[in-house]
């Protein structure tokens, strides 16, 4: 459906883009800029097309966080990750399996590879990489810039796949608390913000499946903006998170939005584009009770049916029950089985039910939980 044009946000956004190419300018003729990075992130696709996205910027020297970082590190940090000098108009291209793809950055640095081989993709093993070289020259002295693209294929044999939100869904974020929430983004870092006791032995587990095999895809959709793409990606790895791409949004000022990137679009668009890649794959959906993720779960389930084998709220808004309640009662008349659990183990059991994880791993993501609380107190 076609935006209405909104004329005054229309001309603050336009009065943005030329004070960004102002800055840019200055900043390049100041010597500012030191150094330009692609930052691709994790794509996925199939054995006739691939999606890989990502971004051109001045490079924010971030790095990577410690558990010594102090408060005031941390805050500095992620300020650095949100006042992005982005790198609008250039050229990236794309090395994958022999053929060179082309993509322009647009008015905010991204860019967009849509990847169609003329020949079947060889995959090898569920990780692909696609090289990213940039071809036009921003600053003196530039050098050569390039990046690697890691992008998810399916390999061997699948059970289902793993939809989830991130945030008070794998990590507590007090999303329905601002001060709360701003206070968690910027004090604390990959290493000190935790996910919830459990979570990493769960998500394994549900990577492996039935057959023991670690070969369950998991997708990642969150309402965070990309500018924290990189610490979300620190943390999955450093608190052992099986990965998978993790699919954000673009905030901010735009032509016909004061704050663009609705939330529940945003999740909806990247939730058909998924299951619209993997069309025989079934999916379970995680989410939580605190923002939408139940009304949009719902909506999936209407416009895929058969598709998803069963939804798991966590429960960290009460107020929310009854509208929980109603929807849960909902989906089951559509066949779908939503839980509104308390904790990881509460899901893990359902799971195993289910027969879709191993009693095995029942006993590690019990004593991982328990060890996890222990760690948070």
């Amino acid at each position: 459906m076609t935006q209405t044009r909104n004329i005054p946000l229309t001309i603050l956004y336009e009065t943005k883009l030329a004070l960004n190419q102002a800055v840019l300018w200055l900043w390049i003729k100041l010597g500012w800029v030191k150094s330009i990075l692609i930052v691709p992130y994790e794509g996925f696709g199939n054995e006739r097309e691939i999606l890989l996205v990502g971004r051109v910027i001045r490079d924010n020297r971030v790095g990577a966080s410690t558990p010594e970082d102090s408060v005031w590190q941390n805050i500095g940090k992620m300020r650095r990750r949100f006042m992005t000098v982005v790198i609008p108009g250039v050229v990236v291209k794309a090395n994958f399996q022999g053929e060179e793809y082309l993509a322009k950055t647009d008015e905010e640095g991204y860019f967009e590879f849509k990847i169609h081989p003329r020949e079947s993709i060889q995959i090898s093993s569920r990780w692909q990489q696609i090289e990213l070289i940039l071809q036009d020259q921003v600053i003196r002295n530039q050098g050569e810039v390039k990046a690697r693209g890691d992008v998810f294929l399916p390999v061997g044999q699948i059970d289902y796949g793993i939809i989830s939100d991130v945030d008070d869904t794998i990590i507590p974020t007090g999303a329905m608390r601002m001060t709360e929430m701003l206070k968690t983004t910027f004090v604390k870092n990959a290493h000190t913000r935790v996910p919830f006791p459990g979570v990493s032995a769960f998500y394994k587990a549900l990577q492996k499946g039935s057959d023991g095999i670690e070969s369950n895809p998991f997708f990642y959709v969150s309402s965070s903006p990309w500018n924290l793409y990189d610490f979300l990606h620190e943390l999955l790895q450093i608190h052992h998170i099986p990965k998978g791409p993790l699919m954000l949004r673009d905030i901010g000022l735009s032509r016909t939005e004061l704050i663009s990137g609705d939330h529940s679009e945003h999740k909806l668009t990247q939730i058909r584009q998924i299951l619209s890649t993997y069309v025989e794959l079934p999916f379970l959906l995680f989410g939580d009770s605190g923002q939408e993720d139940p009304t949009i779960y719902l909506q999936v389930v209407k416009e895929f049916p058969r598709r998803i084998l069963a939804i798991f709220i966590r429960d960290v808004h009460s107020p929310r029950h009854d509208m929980v309640e109603k929807i849960r009662l909902e989906l089951k008349a559509l066949g779908v089985e939503m839980l509104l659990v308390k904790n990881t183990l509460e899901a893990s059991h359902y799971a195993l039910q289910k027969g879709w994880v191993l009693e095995e791993d029942i006993e590690g993501i019990a004593s991982e939980k328990v060890k996890d609380e222990l760690d948070n107190e």
